[in-house]
């Protein structure tokens, strides 16, 4: 019993002191209490007007979400450190300086992927190569860009699948933008007869290619011949057209071809079939026809032969 009410009355000191040491905070608390619901306002107005100015300079929504999240965050912290500091926690603070150090550089290693295309999707708003609704290909992928996050770029492609690629993959890699420019050119492959007139020919597509859809007239339309084919001369048909997405292209390119046969029919300018020419003198250079004249020759004698045996068993 008497360990008992010693022990009550080291309680009771124990309270006594907290008591004491809560009266003479009180002051300091509802100081702190202030101050946090000052942090908090000032946090949020500060949001407010930081968020028209950056978004004069900076038109991704994520990229101006995630800053203005980062700076609102900072500003509730540092309150809330003044706030642990007026109520003398100072030592509090510094330990949870070093918890957020350890669990940060703990989920660094956890989540290193989806932090990697974090930053890469930050670096890719800032940059900018390209915006929702360009035609883009990449990593093997080609479609219009439907959404851009800071983790992924979503697109959809031209047989209507959507694809999701993470910044990341498409950060490191090479990305072609078919819309940055707004015109692209098409190049049509085409083969003539060598009995052609070449200059004539290149007179007749350009004519022809003068009104193909879509056709940038400034730029100059360019046939050229380039190879000697197995049954054809080759040339390209090159000329640009104004570009907004890829059914632009298609249907330039197929009127262009439509427009070249047309003028080859009216102008006679044939183009060739594919002719191939089969050898069989596989015995030293023998011909077909003295071979075969050797074969049949083989084959009346044997006839011959046969019916003079036949008609001496008779």
């Amino acid at each position: 019993m008497e360990n008992f009410n010693v022990e009550l009355e080291l309680l009771w000191k124990k309270l006594e002191s907290w008591g004491d040491y809560a009266v003479l905070m009180l002051p300091n608390l509802f100081l702190a209490i202030l101050l946090l619901v000052i942090t908090f306002k000032l946090a949020g107005l500060l949001r407010g007007w930081l968020g028209k100015f950056i978004n004069r300079f900076s038109h991704s929504p994520a990229l101006n979400n995630l800053i203005l999240t980062i700076l609102y965050i900072g500003m509730l912290l540092v309150g809330f450190f003044i706030v642990l500091h007026v109520l003398n926690l100072d030592g509090v603070v510094v330990s949870m300086l070093a918890g957020v150090g350890i669990v940060g550089l703990a989920l660094g290693f956890a989540f290193q992927d989806i932090a990697a295309n974090f930053v890469a999707g930050v670096f890719i708003a800032f940059r900018r190569p390209f915006r929702v609704g360009d035609l883009i290909e990449t990593n093997d992928y080609r479609g219009v860009i439907k959404q851009i996050t800071l983790r992924t770029i979503n697109i959809r492609q031209l047989t209507g699948e959507v694809v999701h690629l993470p910044n990341k993959t498409v950060f490191e890699n090479p990305l072609t933008n078919y819309s940055v420019n707004g015109t692209r050119r098409v190049d049509l492959q085409v083969g003539v007869s060598y009995a052609e007139d070449l200059e004539q020919v290149q007179q007749v597509v350009s004519e022809a290619l003068k009104d193909v859809r879509n056709r940038v007239k400034e730029k100059e339309i360019e046939v050229m011949y380039d190879e000697f084919g197995d049954s054809s001369i080759n040339f390209k048909a090159r000329y640009w057209i104004t570009y907004k997405n890829e059914i632009d292209y298609v249907s330039a390119k197929s009127d262009g071809i439509i427009r070249i046969k047309k003028a080859f029919d009216a102008n006679d300018i044939l183009i060739p079939f594919p002719i191939r020419t089969l050898d069989f003198g596989i015995k030293g250079g023998e011909k077909l026809t003295e071979q075969l004249e050797t074969i049949t020759a083989s084959m009346k004698k044997g006839r011959a032969l046969g019916g003079n045996g036949q008609t001496g068993s008779d």
